[in-house]
Protein backbone atom coordinates (compact mmCIF):
# COMPACT_ATOMS: atom_id res chain seq x y z
CA UNK A 1 0.00 0.00 0.00
CA UNK A 2 2.85 2.39 0.80
CA UNK A 3 5.98 3.06 -1.24
CA UNK A 4 9.38 3.83 0.24
CA UNK A 5 8.72 7.49 -0.57
CA UNK A 6 5.41 7.29 1.36
CA UNK A 7 7.16 5.77 4.35
CA UNK A 8 9.74 8.57 4.37
CA UNK A 9 6.91 11.13 4.23
CA UNK A 10 5.18 9.43 7.17
CA UNK A 11 8.38 9.31 9.20
CA UNK A 12 9.23 12.94 8.42
CA UNK A 13 5.88 13.96 9.90
CA UNK A 14 6.77 12.20 13.14
CA UNK A 15 4.05 9.60 12.55
CA UNK A 16 4.40 5.84 12.94
CA UNK A 17 3.59 3.49 10.06
CA UNK A 18 1.63 1.03 12.29
CA UNK A 19 -0.60 3.93 13.42
CA UNK A 20 -1.28 4.91 9.81
CA UNK A 21 -2.12 1.30 9.00
CA UNK A 22 -4.57 1.24 11.94
CA UNK A 23 -6.23 4.37 10.53
CA UNK A 24 -6.65 2.66 7.16
CA UNK A 25 -8.18 -0.33 8.93
CA UNK A 26 -10.65 1.96 10.73
CA UNK A 27 -11.73 3.43 7.40
CA UNK A 28 -12.46 -0.08 6.16
CA UNK A 29 -14.31 -1.44 9.19
CA UNK A 30 -15.66 1.79 10.69
CA UNK A 31 -15.94 2.58 14.39
CA UNK A 32 -18.27 0.65 16.69
CA UNK A 33 -21.08 2.45 18.47
CA UNK A 34 -20.85 2.88 22.20
CA UNK A 35 -23.45 0.93 24.18
CA UNK A 36 -25.25 3.39 26.44
CA UNK A 37 -27.12 1.89 29.41
CA UNK A 38 -29.03 4.93 30.64
CA UNK A 39 -28.57 8.71 30.90
CA UNK A 40 -26.74 9.99 33.95
CA UNK A 41 -29.21 12.02 36.01
CA UNK A 42 -29.27 13.82 39.36
CA UNK A 43 -28.70 11.19 42.04
CA UNK A 44 -27.81 8.56 39.44
CA UNK A 45 -24.44 9.61 38.10
CA UNK A 46 -24.72 13.39 38.47
CA UNK A 47 -23.85 15.06 41.76
CA UNK A 48 -25.77 18.16 42.82
CA UNK A 49 -24.00 20.52 45.23
CA UNK A 50 -26.12 22.88 47.33
CA UNK A 51 -25.16 26.52 47.83
CA UNK A 52 -23.71 25.86 51.28
CA UNK A 53 -21.46 23.09 49.92
CA UNK A 54 -20.27 25.32 47.08
CA UNK A 55 -19.48 28.20 49.43
CA UNK A 56 -17.57 25.84 51.73
CA UNK A 57 -15.70 24.37 48.76
CA UNK A 58 -14.46 27.80 47.69
CA UNK A 59 -12.88 28.33 51.13
CA UNK A 60 -11.37 24.85 51.25
CA UNK A 61 -9.96 25.05 47.72
CA UNK A 62 -8.38 28.42 48.51
CA UNK A 63 -6.77 26.80 51.54
CA UNK A 64 -5.39 23.92 49.42
CA UNK A 65 -3.86 26.41 47.00
CA UNK A 66 -2.19 28.20 49.91
CA UNK A 67 -0.82 24.82 51.00
CA UNK A 68 0.95 24.41 47.67
CA UNK A 69 -1.54 23.07 45.09
CA UNK A 70 -0.48 24.19 41.59
CA UNK A 71 -3.29 24.70 39.05
CA UNK A 72 -2.87 25.02 35.28
CA UNK A 73 -5.58 26.35 32.94
CA UNK A 74 -5.74 24.68 29.50
CA UNK A 75 -7.70 26.37 26.69
CA UNK A 76 -8.02 24.94 23.15
CA UNK A 77 -7.86 28.13 21.07
CA UNK A 78 -6.69 27.11 17.62
CA UNK A 79 -10.14 27.15 15.99
CA UNK A 80 -10.74 29.71 13.25
CA UNK A 81 -13.69 32.04 13.57
CA UNK A 82 -14.91 31.40 10.02
CA UNK A 83 -17.82 29.22 11.25
CA UNK A 84 -19.02 32.13 13.37
CA UNK A 85 -19.52 34.14 10.21
CA UNK A 86 -21.10 31.57 7.91
CA UNK A 87 -24.21 33.72 7.55
CA UNK A 88 -22.08 36.69 6.46
CA UNK A 89 -20.16 34.61 3.93
CA UNK A 90 -23.42 33.24 2.50
CA UNK A 91 -24.90 36.74 2.32
CA UNK A 92 -21.83 38.09 0.52
CA UNK A 93 -21.89 35.23 -1.98
CA UNK A 94 -25.59 35.71 -2.72
CA UNK A 95 -25.13 39.47 -3.14
CA UNK A 96 -22.24 38.87 -5.54
CA UNK A 97 -24.56 36.83 -7.77
CA UNK A 98 -26.60 39.86 -8.79
CA UNK A 99 -28.96 39.56 -5.83
CA UNK A 100 -29.96 42.86 -4.25
CA UNK A 101 -28.81 42.97 -0.63
CA UNK A 102 -31.92 44.81 0.54
CA UNK A 103 -34.15 42.14 -1.01
CA UNK A 104 -32.12 39.34 0.59
CA UNK A 105 -32.71 40.87 4.02
CA UNK A 106 -36.43 40.51 3.47
CA UNK A 107 -36.17 36.75 3.05
CA UNK A 108 -36.67 34.40 6.01
CA UNK A 109 -33.45 32.53 5.22
CA UNK A 110 -31.49 35.74 5.88
CA UNK A 111 -33.25 36.68 9.12
CA UNK A 112 -29.95 36.34 11.00
CA UNK A 113 -28.38 38.92 8.69
CA UNK A 114 -31.25 41.34 9.28
CA UNK A 115 -30.66 40.94 13.01
CA UNK A 116 -26.94 41.49 12.46
CA UNK A 117 -27.47 44.79 10.65
CA UNK A 118 -30.30 45.99 12.90
CA UNK A 119 -28.17 45.51 16.02
CA UNK A 120 -24.76 46.31 14.57
CA UNK A 121 -23.98 49.02 17.19
CA UNK A 122 -24.41 46.39 19.95
CA UNK A 123 -21.37 44.38 18.89
CA UNK A 124 -18.18 44.98 20.84
CA UNK A 125 -16.27 45.37 17.55
CA UNK A 126 -18.59 48.11 16.25
CA UNK A 127 -16.27 51.02 17.07
CA UNK A 128 -13.28 49.43 15.32
CA UNK A 129 -15.46 48.62 12.32
CA UNK A 130 -16.72 52.20 12.17
CA UNK A 131 -13.15 53.54 12.23
CA UNK A 132 -12.12 51.15 9.45
CA UNK A 133 -15.09 52.24 7.34
CA UNK A 134 -14.60 55.92 8.11
CA UNK A 135 -17.94 56.01 9.91
CA UNK A 136 -21.17 54.04 9.78
CA UNK A 137 -24.58 55.56 9.44
CA UNK A 138 -27.69 53.38 9.63
CA UNK A 139 -26.91 50.67 7.07
CA UNK A 140 -28.92 51.06 3.89
CA UNK A 141 -28.36 50.45 0.22
CA UNK A 142 -26.90 47.39 -1.45
CA UNK A 143 -23.34 48.71 -1.64
CA UNK A 144 -23.27 49.75 2.02
CA UNK A 145 -24.53 46.38 3.27
CA UNK A 146 -21.92 44.55 1.20
CA UNK A 147 -19.17 46.96 2.23
CA UNK A 148 -19.90 46.39 5.93
CA UNK A 149 -19.75 42.61 5.49
CA UNK A 150 -16.54 42.92 3.48
CA UNK A 151 -14.91 45.05 6.18
CA UNK A 152 -15.94 42.62 8.92
CA UNK A 153 -14.60 39.57 7.10
CA UNK A 154 -11.60 40.72 5.07
CA UNK A 155 -8.26 42.35 5.80
CA UNK A 156 -9.67 45.62 4.48
CA UNK A 157 -11.07 45.97 7.96
CA UNK A 158 -11.30 43.57 10.90
CA UNK A 159 -10.30 40.38 9.03
CA UNK A 160 -12.59 38.39 11.33
CA UNK A 161 -13.33 35.78 8.68
CA UNK A 162 -9.75 34.57 8.94
CA UNK A 163 -8.71 35.25 12.53
CA UNK A 164 -9.01 32.73 15.37
CA UNK A 165 -12.06 33.07 17.58
CA UNK A 166 -9.89 33.81 20.60
CA UNK A 167 -8.76 37.15 19.17
CA UNK A 168 -12.14 38.65 18.27
CA UNK A 169 -13.72 41.45 20.31
CA UNK A 170 -16.46 39.72 22.33
CA UNK A 171 -17.32 42.06 25.19
CA UNK A 172 -17.50 45.82 25.63
CA UNK A 173 -16.34 47.64 28.77
CA UNK A 174 -16.02 51.28 29.69
CA UNK A 175 -12.31 51.18 28.89
CA UNK A 176 -12.66 49.30 25.59
CA UNK A 177 -13.39 45.85 24.21
CA UNK A 178 -12.06 42.50 25.36
CA UNK A 179 -11.29 39.24 23.54
CA UNK A 180 -11.91 35.66 24.77
CA UNK A 181 -8.18 35.24 25.42
CA UNK A 182 -8.27 38.23 27.77
CA UNK A 183 -11.40 36.92 29.51
CA UNK A 184 -9.64 33.59 30.12
CA UNK A 185 -6.65 35.45 31.53
CA UNK A 186 -8.94 37.16 34.05
CA UNK A 187 -10.61 33.83 34.91
CA UNK A 188 -7.14 32.42 35.51
CA UNK A 189 -6.40 35.22 37.95
CA UNK A 190 -9.68 34.62 39.81
CA UNK A 191 -9.44 30.85 40.34
CA UNK A 192 -6.18 29.60 38.84
CA UNK A 193 -3.42 31.42 40.74
CA UNK A 194 -1.07 29.48 43.02
CA UNK A 195 0.02 30.55 46.51
CA UNK A 196 2.60 32.93 45.04
CA UNK A 197 0.13 34.55 42.65
CA UNK A 198 1.46 32.74 39.58
CA UNK A 199 -1.14 32.01 36.90
CA UNK A 200 -0.21 29.15 34.58
CA UNK A 201 -2.16 29.44 31.33
CA UNK A 202 -1.74 27.29 28.24
CA UNK A 203 -3.40 27.97 24.89
CA UNK A 204 -3.30 25.66 21.88
CA UNK A 205 -3.01 27.81 18.75
CA UNK A 206 -2.45 27.44 15.03
CA UNK A 207 1.04 28.30 13.73
CA UNK A 208 -0.11 31.25 11.65
CA UNK A 209 -1.71 32.94 14.65
CA UNK A 210 0.88 32.30 17.36
CA UNK A 211 2.50 35.75 17.05
CA UNK A 212 -0.89 37.45 17.32
CA UNK A 213 -1.64 35.53 20.52
CA UNK A 214 1.79 36.39 21.93
CA UNK A 215 1.24 40.08 21.25
CA UNK A 216 -2.29 40.16 22.67
CA UNK A 217 -1.46 38.25 25.87
CA UNK A 218 1.69 40.29 26.51
CA UNK A 219 -0.27 43.55 26.21
CA UNK A 220 -3.09 42.25 28.39
CA UNK A 221 -0.71 40.95 31.07
CA UNK A 222 0.72 44.44 31.56
CA UNK A 223 -2.78 45.67 32.38
CA UNK A 224 -4.13 42.69 34.36
CA UNK A 225 -1.11 41.79 36.50
CA UNK A 226 -1.17 44.92 38.68
CA UNK A 227 -4.97 44.96 38.70
CA UNK A 228 -5.32 41.39 40.03
CA UNK A 229 -2.01 41.06 41.85
CA UNK A 230 -0.82 38.07 39.80
CA UNK A 231 2.03 37.06 37.51
CA UNK A 232 1.10 35.35 34.25
CA UNK A 233 3.08 32.44 32.84
CA UNK A 234 1.47 31.89 29.45
CA UNK A 235 2.59 29.13 27.11
CA UNK A 236 1.41 28.04 23.69
CA UNK A 237 1.51 24.84 21.68
CA UNK A 238 0.31 23.73 18.30
CA UNK A 239 -1.44 20.59 17.17
CA UNK A 240 1.37 18.23 16.19
CA UNK A 241 1.64 17.07 12.56
CA UNK A 242 2.27 13.57 13.92
CA UNK A 243 -1.34 13.51 15.19
CA UNK A 244 -2.81 14.24 11.74
CA UNK A 245 -4.68 11.33 10.19
CA UNK A 246 -4.33 10.04 6.66
CA UNK A 247 -7.15 10.65 4.18
CA UNK A 248 -8.45 7.95 1.84
CA UNK A 249 -10.45 7.85 -1.39
CA UNK A 250 -13.98 6.36 -1.50
CA UNK A 251 -12.41 2.89 -2.00
CA UNK A 252 -10.32 3.31 1.19
CA UNK A 253 -7.03 3.64 -0.67
CA UNK A 254 -4.65 6.38 0.53
CA UNK A 255 -5.69 9.70 -0.97
CA UNK A 256 -2.93 11.20 -3.08
CA UNK A 257 -2.41 14.80 -4.06
CA UNK A 258 -1.63 15.81 -7.64
CA UNK A 259 2.10 15.39 -6.94
CA UNK A 260 1.56 11.82 -5.77
CA UNK A 261 2.17 12.52 -2.08
CA UNK A 262 -0.08 11.29 0.72
CA UNK A 263 -2.64 13.71 2.15
CA UNK A 264 -3.00 14.15 5.91
CA UNK A 265 -5.62 16.19 7.77
CA UNK A 266 -5.86 17.57 11.32
CA UNK A 267 -7.56 14.95 13.48
CA UNK A 268 -9.92 17.14 15.54
CA UNK A 269 -9.62 18.27 19.14
CA UNK A 270 -8.79 14.74 20.26
CA UNK A 271 -5.30 15.35 18.88
CA UNK A 272 -4.80 17.89 21.67
CA UNK A 273 -4.41 15.04 24.16
CA UNK A 274 -0.69 15.13 23.25
CA UNK A 275 -0.58 18.82 24.22
CA UNK A 276 -2.47 18.22 27.46
CA UNK A 277 -0.15 15.33 28.26
CA UNK A 278 2.87 17.64 28.28
CA UNK A 279 1.54 20.06 30.90
CA UNK A 280 2.96 19.93 34.41
CA UNK A 281 0.41 20.79 37.07
CA UNK A 282 -1.34 19.25 40.06
CA UNK A 283 -4.75 20.12 38.71
CA UNK A 284 -5.79 21.07 35.17
CA UNK A 285 -8.76 23.29 34.32
CA UNK A 286 -10.06 22.67 30.78
CA UNK A 287 -12.50 25.02 29.07
CA UNK A 288 -13.28 26.06 25.48
CA UNK A 289 -12.07 29.41 24.18
CA UNK A 290 -15.54 30.78 23.32
CA UNK A 291 -17.22 29.98 26.66
CA UNK A 292 -16.61 33.27 28.44
CA UNK A 293 -18.75 36.00 29.98
CA UNK A 294 -18.21 39.64 31.00
CA UNK A 295 -16.92 40.41 34.49
CA UNK A 296 -20.44 40.98 35.85
CA UNK A 297 -21.27 37.29 35.32
CA UNK A 298 -17.97 35.66 36.24
CA UNK A 299 -18.91 35.02 39.88
CA UNK A 300 -20.80 31.75 39.34
CA UNK A 301 -18.12 30.42 36.98
CA UNK A 302 -15.37 31.13 39.51
CA UNK A 303 -17.30 29.58 42.42
CA UNK A 304 -18.10 26.37 40.57
CA UNK A 305 -14.61 25.99 39.14
CA UNK A 306 -13.28 26.07 42.69
CA UNK A 307 -16.02 23.69 43.86
CA UNK A 308 -15.22 21.16 41.13
CA UNK A 309 -11.52 21.43 41.94
CA UNK A 310 -12.12 20.88 45.66
CA UNK A 311 -14.29 17.85 44.89
CA UNK A 312 -11.50 16.45 42.73
CA UNK A 313 -8.98 16.87 45.54
CA UNK A 314 -11.29 15.18 48.05
CA UNK A 315 -11.85 12.17 45.81
CA UNK A 316 -8.15 11.96 45.02
CA UNK A 317 -7.28 11.79 48.73
CA UNK A 318 -9.63 8.84 49.25
CA UNK A 319 -8.48 7.08 46.08
CA UNK A 320 -4.81 7.55 46.95
CA UNK A 321 -5.38 6.15 50.45
CA UNK A 322 -7.01 3.02 49.06
CA UNK A 323 -4.28 2.59 46.43
CA UNK A 324 -1.57 2.67 49.09
CA UNK A 325 -3.37 -0.11 50.96
CA UNK A 326 -3.91 -2.18 47.83
CA UNK A 327 -0.31 -1.83 46.69
CA UNK A 328 1.41 -2.67 49.97
CA UNK A 329 -0.91 -4.79 52.06
CA UNK A 330 -3.73 -6.23 49.99
CA UNK A 331 -2.99 -9.77 51.25
CA UNK A 332 -3.64 -8.54 54.77
CA UNK A 333 -6.72 -6.45 54.00
CA UNK A 334 -9.79 -7.63 55.84
CA UNK A 335 -12.91 -8.63 53.94
CA UNK A 336 -14.57 -5.59 55.52
CA UNK A 337 -11.93 -3.22 54.07
CA UNK A 338 -12.15 -4.86 50.64
CA UNK A 339 -15.94 -4.46 50.77
CA UNK A 340 -15.48 -0.80 51.69
CA UNK A 341 -13.23 -0.18 48.65
CA UNK A 342 -15.65 -2.06 46.39
CA UNK A 343 -18.59 0.02 47.64
CA UNK A 344 -16.64 3.26 47.13
CA UNK A 345 -15.65 2.21 43.60
CA UNK A 346 -19.17 1.23 42.60
CA UNK A 347 -21.38 3.67 44.51
CA UNK A 348 -19.29 6.83 44.51
CA UNK A 349 -17.01 6.47 41.49
CA UNK A 350 -19.85 4.84 39.50
CA UNK A 351 -17.69 2.00 38.16
CA UNK A 352 -19.71 -1.19 37.86
CA UNK A 353 -17.65 -4.37 37.37
CA UNK A 354 -18.04 -7.02 34.74
CA UNK A 355 -20.63 -9.50 36.02
CA UNK A 356 -17.94 -12.17 36.57
CA UNK A 357 -15.84 -9.87 38.75
CA UNK A 358 -17.97 -10.57 41.82
CA UNK A 359 -16.82 -14.19 41.81
CA UNK A 360 -13.09 -13.43 41.60
CA UNK A 361 -10.75 -14.51 44.37
CA UNK A 362 -9.40 -11.89 46.76
CA UNK A 363 -6.10 -11.40 44.94
CA UNK A 364 -7.76 -10.95 41.54
CA UNK A 365 -10.32 -8.57 43.02
CA UNK A 366 -7.57 -6.51 44.67
CA UNK A 367 -5.68 -6.21 41.39
CA UNK A 368 -8.89 -5.23 39.60
CA UNK A 369 -9.58 -2.50 42.18
CA UNK A 370 -6.01 -1.23 41.98
CA UNK A 371 -6.23 -0.99 38.19
CA UNK A 372 -9.57 0.83 38.27
CA UNK A 373 -8.47 3.31 40.95
CA UNK A 374 -4.98 4.02 39.60
CA UNK A 375 -6.06 6.19 36.66
CA UNK A 376 -6.39 9.88 35.80
CA UNK A 377 -9.54 11.46 37.22
CA UNK A 378 -11.77 14.21 35.89
CA UNK A 379 -14.70 16.08 37.36
CA UNK A 380 -17.01 17.21 34.55
CA UNK A 381 -19.48 20.03 34.99
CA UNK A 382 -22.84 19.25 33.36
CA UNK A 383 -25.65 21.71 32.63
CA UNK A 384 -29.35 21.09 32.17
CA UNK A 385 -30.23 20.32 28.57
CA UNK A 386 -31.92 23.38 27.07
CA UNK A 387 -31.47 22.46 23.44
CA UNK A 388 -27.81 23.33 22.94
CA UNK A 389 -25.85 20.91 20.72
CA UNK A 390 -23.18 18.73 22.29
CA UNK A 391 -22.44 15.45 23.99
CA UNK A 392 -24.11 14.29 27.16
CA UNK A 393 -23.48 12.28 30.34
CA UNK A 394 -24.37 8.59 30.19
CA UNK A 395 -23.75 5.28 31.87
CA UNK A 396 -22.04 3.18 29.19
CA UNK A 397 -20.55 -0.28 28.81
CA UNK A 398 -16.79 -0.36 28.23
CA UNK A 399 -14.74 -2.78 26.16
CA UNK A 400 -13.65 -4.70 29.28
CA UNK A 401 -17.26 -5.39 30.28
CA UNK A 402 -17.40 -2.79 33.04
CA UNK A 403 -19.93 0.04 33.14
CA UNK A 404 -18.89 3.61 33.92
CA UNK A 405 -19.80 7.24 33.34
CA UNK A 406 -18.88 8.58 29.90
CA UNK A 407 -19.32 11.80 27.96
CA UNK A 408 -21.03 10.53 24.80
CA UNK A 409 -21.44 12.38 21.51
CA UNK A 410 -24.56 11.74 19.43
CA UNK A 411 -22.39 10.24 16.66
CA UNK A 412 -21.30 7.49 19.09
CA UNK A 413 -24.89 6.26 19.58
CA UNK A 414 -26.54 3.97 17.04
CA UNK A 415 -29.47 6.02 15.79
CA UNK A 416 -30.87 2.97 13.99
CA UNK A 417 -31.29 1.10 17.26
CA UNK A 418 -34.69 2.12 18.71
CA UNK A 419 -33.67 1.26 22.27
CA UNK A 420 -30.41 3.22 22.09
CA UNK A 421 -32.19 6.12 20.45
CA UNK A 422 -34.82 6.15 23.21
CA UNK A 423 -32.14 6.16 25.93
CA UNK A 424 -30.39 9.08 24.26
CA UNK A 425 -33.65 11.04 24.04
CA UNK A 426 -34.11 10.89 27.82
CA UNK A 427 -30.84 12.67 28.57
CA UNK A 428 -31.42 15.55 31.01
CA UNK A 429 -27.99 17.23 30.84
CA UNK A 430 -25.27 17.93 28.31
CA UNK A 431 -21.54 18.53 28.26
CA UNK A 432 -20.42 22.20 28.26
CA UNK A 433 -16.71 21.21 28.33
CA UNK A 434 -16.10 22.29 31.92
CA UNK A 435 -13.46 19.90 33.23
CA UNK A 436 -11.13 19.75 36.19
CA UNK A 437 -8.51 17.02 35.81
CA UNK A 438 -6.15 15.20 38.14
CA UNK A 439 -3.26 13.75 36.16
CA UNK A 440 -0.87 12.56 38.88
CA UNK A 441 -0.94 9.14 40.55
CA UNK A 442 -0.82 8.38 44.26
CA UNK A 443 3.00 8.59 44.18
CA UNK A 444 2.93 12.09 42.68
CA UNK A 445 4.01 10.85 39.23
CA UNK A 446 2.37 12.08 36.04
CA UNK A 447 0.16 9.64 34.21
CA UNK A 448 0.85 9.04 30.53
CA UNK A 449 -2.56 10.18 29.33
CA UNK A 450 -2.12 8.51 25.95
CA UNK A 451 -2.54 5.14 27.66
CA UNK A 452 -6.08 5.95 28.82
CA UNK A 453 -7.86 6.73 25.56
CA UNK A 454 -10.20 4.50 23.59
CA UNK A 455 -8.90 4.17 20.01
CA UNK A 456 -12.26 2.75 18.91
CA UNK A 457 -14.16 6.04 19.32
CA UNK A 458 -13.05 7.98 16.26
CA UNK A 459 -15.25 9.58 13.63
CA UNK A 460 -15.25 9.38 9.81
CA UNK A 461 -16.53 12.18 7.58
CA UNK A 462 -16.70 12.96 3.86
CA UNK A 463 -14.65 15.88 2.49
CA UNK A 464 -12.99 16.87 -0.78
CA UNK A 465 -9.56 17.99 -1.98
CA UNK A 466 -8.46 19.21 -5.40
CA UNK A 467 -11.99 18.56 -6.62
CA UNK A 468 -11.93 14.89 -5.60
CA UNK A 469 -13.96 13.24 -2.81
CA UNK A 470 -12.17 11.81 0.18
CA UNK A 471 -12.85 10.35 3.59
CA UNK A 472 -11.34 11.96 6.68
CA UNK A 473 -10.87 10.53 10.16
CA UNK A 474 -10.88 12.27 13.52
CA UNK A 475 -9.15 10.90 16.58
CA UNK A 476 -11.20 10.15 19.72
CA UNK A 477 -12.57 13.46 21.01
CA UNK A 478 -10.62 15.10 23.83
CA UNK A 479 -13.44 14.85 26.39
CA UNK A 480 -15.00 11.57 25.28
CA UNK A 481 -12.82 8.94 23.61
CA UNK A 482 -9.48 10.48 24.57
CA UNK A 483 -10.50 10.37 28.25
CA UNK A 484 -12.66 7.24 28.05
CA UNK A 485 -10.54 5.26 30.51
CA UNK A 486 -10.35 8.00 33.14
CA UNK A 487 -12.21 7.94 36.43
CA UNK A 488 -15.14 10.21 35.62
CA UNK A 489 -17.55 12.09 37.87
CA UNK A 490 -20.34 14.42 36.78
CA UNK A 491 -21.48 17.48 38.73
CA UNK A 492 -24.38 19.75 37.86
CA UNK A 493 -23.30 23.35 37.27
CA UNK A 494 -25.55 26.38 36.62
CA UNK A 495 -26.57 27.11 33.04
CA UNK A 496 -25.13 30.63 33.43
CA UNK A 497 -21.64 29.07 33.44
CA UNK A 498 -22.16 27.97 29.83
CA UNK A 499 -22.30 30.80 27.29
CA UNK A 500 -20.68 29.64 24.05
CA UNK A 501 -20.43 31.80 20.95
CA UNK A 502 -21.04 29.64 17.88
CA UNK A 503 -22.43 32.36 15.58
CA UNK A 504 -21.68 36.06 15.52
CA UNK A 505 -25.25 36.84 16.60
CA UNK A 506 -24.69 34.87 19.82
CA UNK A 507 -22.76 37.95 20.92
CA UNK A 508 -26.09 39.77 21.00
CA UNK A 509 -27.39 37.56 23.81
CA UNK A 510 -27.84 39.41 27.08
CA UNK A 511 -25.07 37.35 28.70
CA UNK A 512 -22.53 38.91 26.32
CA UNK A 513 -23.85 42.46 26.48
CA UNK A 514 -22.88 45.17 28.98
CA UNK A 515 -25.52 46.22 31.49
Amino acid sequence: MFTNKDIRQIENRGSLLPEIEKQIAHFKKGFPYLKVIRPATIGDGIIRMDDMKVAEAVKLFTRKVQEGLKPVKFVPASGAASRMFQSLFAFAEAASNNRKAAELLGEASYASMKQFFDQLPNFAFYTKLAVALGGIETPSGDLKYCEIVDYVLSDKGLNYGFLPKGLLDFHLYSDGSRTPVEEHMIEGALYGADSQGNVMLHFTVSPEHRDLFLKKTAEAAQHFEPKYGVKYHITFSEQKPSTDTIAVDPENNPFRLSDGSLFFRPAGHGALLDNLNELDGDILFVKNIDNVVPDRLKGETVKYKMALALLLSEYQERIFGYLQLLEKRFDHLTDHKIAEIVEFTEKELCIEPDENQYYADKSTLAHYLFRKLNRPIRICGMVKNEGEPGGGPFWARNADGTVSLQVVESSQIDGNDPEQKKIASHSTHFNPVDLVCGVRNFKGEKFDLLKYRDPETGFISTKSKEGKPLKAQELPGLWNGAMADWITLFVEVPVITFNPVKTVNDLLRSEHQPL
